[in-house]
């Protein structure tokens, strides 16, 4: 039978989250990598779909899903979040064709760029992204440390902080902080997060001048952005202090290396780099010396 694309529906999220799992974890594991990811609700896809259908697109064939492409869309930004076929249908094209599709996408949407976060070790998913126009900008560095060890070291600048509130005046805050480190602002993409029941966000104050903000759920840390870098390592931090205090046996954060202060407050709590990864682009945009990304999907 023939491979059929169509626009996902609700009820294929759940399958098609395990498929992503399954091949991420294959992937990882064929590169020296242990598995990294479990299965989980699909909360923020189905976000995603609810908000905007366009971007989730499944290749199906014989009633199995062999591909899964979902992206989402930001003022002028264009991000693919998961684009992933099963492992022993790779080869056939799906991906091309699955990426054609979510690019069409960003063309209905008029985004003026386009980007996504890979991992650096995938030389064929690199590939097929730069013959498409999204070239390798900035590593992204995966760390961890057990919670226990990072207890016992914390120290350094922090900020003080209150908690993150779905209302008009913290809203606007975070659409602020987000025009300073990304260029645009991710205000649907905030209320997810306050409303998930899992995020604990804070906003970040340097006396009273509010200069960023931090999410953490179940010891990871991210989305975090500051109005400038030099709040960065207090802001980090910051983070790691409110990542502590929880019942999470692992404290995380993917880092950019642009980041250059919160990878040496990283170290210097003996945080280690678990997995490589790459932001890839059409073009330039934001200031990735203010911002880390919660993780490769949300961005």
């Amino acid at each position: 039978m023939p491979v059929i694309y169509r626009p996902a529906r609700t009820d294929d999220l759940q399958r098609a989250g395990e498929l992503v799992v399954h091949s991420l974890n294959e992937l990882c594991e064929r590169h020296g990598f242990g598995p990294m990811a479990t299965v989980r609700p699909p909360i923020f896809s189905q976000f995603s779909l609810r908000d905007d259908p366009n971007g989730l697109w499944v290749a199906e064939e014989a009633d199995q899903i062999r591909g899964f492409a979902f992206s989402w869309v930001a003022g002028e930004l264009w991000f693919l979040a998961q684009l992933f076929v099963s492992p022993g249908q790779q080869g056939r094209g799906i991906g091309r064709e699955l990426l054609l599709r979510t690019f069409e996408h960003a063309l209905k949407a008029k985004a003026i760029v386009r980007a996504l976060i890979t991992f650096a070790f995938n030389s064929v998913s690199q590939g097929l992204y730069i013959r498409h126009g999204l070239f390798p900008r900035y590593p992204i560095y995966n760390f961890s440390v057990a919670r226990e060890d990072l207890i016992r070291r914390l120290s350094g600048e922090t900020l003080r902080y209150e908690l993150l509130k779905n209302t008009p005046s913290h809203l606007e805050h975070l659409a602020k902080i987000d025009i300073c480190a990304l260029g645009v602002s991710r205000a649907k993409h905030h209320r997810f997060l306050i409303n998930d029941g899992a995020s604990g966000g804070i906003l970040l104050y340097a006396d009273d001048e509010c200069v960023g903000y931090a999410y953490v759920a179940d010891g990871h840390i991210g989305p975090l952005a500051v109005r400038r870098k030099t709040a960065l390592g207090a802001a980090f931090r910051t983070a790691l202090n409110l990542a502590a205090g929880s019942t999470a046996s692992q404290v995380s954060a993917f880092i950019p290396s642009p980041c250059e202060a919160a990878l040496s407050a990283a170290i210097e709590h003996e945080m280690r780099v678990t997995v490589p990864m790459v932001l890839m682009s059409s073009n330039d945009f934001g200031n990735w010396t203010q911002y880390l990304p919660r993780n490769p999907g949300f961005m």
